[in-house]
């Protein structure tokens, strides 16, 4: 379910944290952390935030969404899996979906579509969606790009998921060129 203020105040209570400074508490985790184990743990958590349009602002205003650019960048494909999830969660809003591509994100998320992680992939193709537009469809629409989402759009027996989001992309990307 979607936040507002009023319900964020019921949840948070008198004594609770605010939501920026929890955030916040997260990040400064994640920075800190030495532990493999500990940053999935932090970036799944923020991945989880980056579903709610109530959170954008404080993604935005804290980095996060450059932090699951860097989580892509990793070998550890739970921090890549987790840091393409948050952005799938949350460029579906066109300020974030403009700092993500100002970011240099649209290699990364290509790279993902190749992972051999299947929810990698599926963020990777979820995220391709929001994020093509006018402005960045020479960079997303590379012939290479659509083989390999046709290809996942052809794969409907073996990987149905794959299939309907490749197929939706393909139809709102593709089908007008």
């Amino acid at each position: 379910m979607f936040t507002n203020e009023r319900r964020q105040v019921e949840r948070t209570g008198k004594y609770g944290t605010p939501r920026l400074q929890y955030l916040q508490e997260l990040v400064v985790q994640f920075q800190n952390s030495t532990d493999e184990e500990t940053k999935e743990k932090i970036v799944a958590n923020l991945a989880n935030f980056a579903y709610d349009p109530y959170n954008y602002t404080f993604l935005r205003q804290l980095n996060v969404l450059e932090l699951f650019l860097d989580c892509i960048t990793e070998a550890n494909e739970k921090l890549v899996e987790f840091g393409v999830g948050g952005i799938c969660n949350s460029c579906a809003d066109p300020a974030n979906a403009a700092i993500v591509t100002q970011c240099g994100g649209i290699p990364l998320i290509i790279q993902c579509l190749s992972s051999p992680v299947r929810n990698t992939v599926n963020y990777a193709l979820g995220a391709l969606y929001f994020l093509c537009d006018t402005s960045n469809k020479e960079e997303v629409l590379k012939p290479e790009v659509i083989d390999l989402i046709k290809r996942y759009a052809e794969a409907e027996a073996i990987r149905v998921n794959f299939s309907n989001l490749a197929k939706a992309f393909l139809e709102k990307h593709v089908s007008d060129n």
